[in-house]
């Protein structure tokens, strides 16, 4: 079994492995007492702080270890807003934070305060202009990933921070995703990060607050952590975190050019090998171990169960692999197909010979699900003036099959009228004329609480890359 979602979760590094099994015996007592069992912890604690302060670019004491990535969020932006409220109430996030990110803005507006998100492009990056516009004078914070998680796009962290700095506010970078590879460029004021991502053991976290950045914790007193991060300190599993990010970081450059070769060979082949697939995500400023890809005319939980069933763990961003139906915020933010997508994040020490056999799997795997669909059959050439396509109570992928089909029955300029109620195809129908060079010309609601969307057919039986690239009539 090849295991390609370390964006999820990393396995446990051998050095974490060690640590956390010496540190068992030796870490149990409570740091806070001066008895030798206890200065014997302590002293542990303080070698695991200074050595992840040393990984990240910060002092030991601006670094505290919490429980999970998800709380160093959720406690970082909270305290850092209470800490500006004078400031104001207004917070900036990116439209692709991680959902921790988003989850603490949607709380910040439930108790009165104001939320902009910054927009990005197609491949999912940010434009530092784009966050300087939404810089306020009541702005109390502004948050930024390094990398995002879904498709690894790198994100433009020192300028954000520049012009944050500029106008005297705190940046907060959630940067889970990237400290496995280095330390985090720029002038930012908080970071968080979470050791499962780099191979540490799960359930434990850091937050950094830099000298001089106003920080206020919320919640009960604890005197623990510099009273930030409550509860007594797992010894172990921060002892073993401090050790696999040192160990993940003593080969990371090594790892990051021989893994950037096998997701550039995965980017390049995949769209040759199956058609109508779109990969995502920034080609260059990019995590190095990091893919994504989403199939027209699939249905992304059969395809991630095909590719287990054929020895591959990867992940997906497609509503229909979620728990919630709805598409990925990320992809929506993109403006990109959201069903049929695939994440493929490689582990260190993966061979070629693994992404080989991915890419003689995969197009068997999407060929399978496709021909369950029903997926429409390019070149096809219709007279039809217009054709109308009631989707209503279907799911995605299922319009837009549906308005593959139909595509093929109008003549060049004819419409496709589509009627639809499920939330994903509102991201999908756009994305899928843009890949296919069809002319989207927009949705109006109806009141049964759908929506109809309107295509109008450009070309005639193009592929995925000559559609994209022709001129519109």
């Amino acid at each position: 079994m090849s295991y390609f979602d370390v964006a999820s979760a990393a396995p446990l590094h051998p050095v974490a492995r060690q640590a956390l099994q010496a540190s068992l015996d030796e870490g149990w007592a409570d740091p806070s007492r001066l008895y030798r069992e206890g200065r014997r912890a302590r002293l542990l604690l303080d070698a695991a702080r200074e050595a992840a302060a040393e990984a990240v670019g910060c002092r030991a004491d601006e670094l505290v270890f919490t429980s999970s990535g998800t709380r160093a969020v959720h406690d970082g932006i909270a305290g850092a807003l209470a800490g500006r409220r004078r400031a104001g109430k207004h917070l900036v996030v990116s439209a692709v934070e991680h959902s921790s990110v988003l989850h603490s803005a949607a709380a910040h507006e439930s108790l009165g305060g104001s939320v902009t998100q910054v927009g990005v492009g197609r491949e999912g990056g940010v434009r530092a202009e784009a966050f300087r516009a939404a810089l306020r004078e009541d702005t109390a914070l502004a948050c930024l990933q390094s990398a995002n998680h879904e498709v690894g796009t790198e994100q433009p962290v020192a300028e954000v921070a520049e012009v944050c700095r500029a106008a005297g506010v705190p940046l907060f970078v959630d940067a889970a995703q990237s400290l496995a590879w280095g330390p985090v460029a720029g002038e930012w004021s908080m970071l968080a990060g979470s050791a499962h991502k780099w191979g540490g053991p799960a359930g434990v976290g850091l937050l950094v607050v830099r000298k001089g950045t106003r920080f206020a914790p919320q919640g009960a007193a604890d005197e623990r952590e510099s009273g930030r991060a409550a509860g007594f300190e797992n010894i172990p599993g921060i002892v073993a975190a401090a050790a696999s990010l040192r160990a993940v970081r003593a080969q990371a450059a090594e790892e990051a050019a021989r893994l950037k070769e096998l997701t550039e060979r995965i980017r390049a082949r995949v769209p040759e090998l199956v058609p109508d697939m779109e990969v995502v995500g920034d080609p260059v400023r990019r995590l190095p171990h990091l893919v994504t890809f989403s199939c027209l005319y699939v249905d992304g939980e059969s395809l991630l169960h095909g590719l287990d069933r054929a020895g591959f763990s990867v992940s997906s961003g497609s509503s229909c692999t979620s728990s919630t139906l709805t598409p990925s915020h990320v992809l929506r933010a993109m403006g990109v197909v959201s069903e049929g997508n695939v994440r493929v994040s490689l582990p260190l020490g993966t061979e070629a010979a693994e992404v080989e056999r991915f890419l003689e799997v995969l197009p068997g795997v999407v060929g399978q699900v496709r021909e369950k669909l029903g997926a429409p059959v390019a070149g096809a050439e219709g007279t039809a003036e217009a054709v109308t396509v009631d989707a209503l109570g279907m799911t995605c992928p299922q319009p837009v099959i549906d308005l593959g089909r139909a595509i093929g029955g109008v003549r060049v300029g004819g419409t496709v009228t589509v009627l639809a109620d499920d939330e994903v195809a509102a991201v999908d129908i756009p994305a899928w004329c843009f890949t296919q060079g069809h002319e989207y010309v927009g949705a109006e609601p109806r009141p049964d609480g759908g929506m109809t969307y309107v295509v109008r057919k450009n070309c005639a039986g193009a592929t995925t890359k000559e559609a994209a690239a022709a001129p519109t009539h």
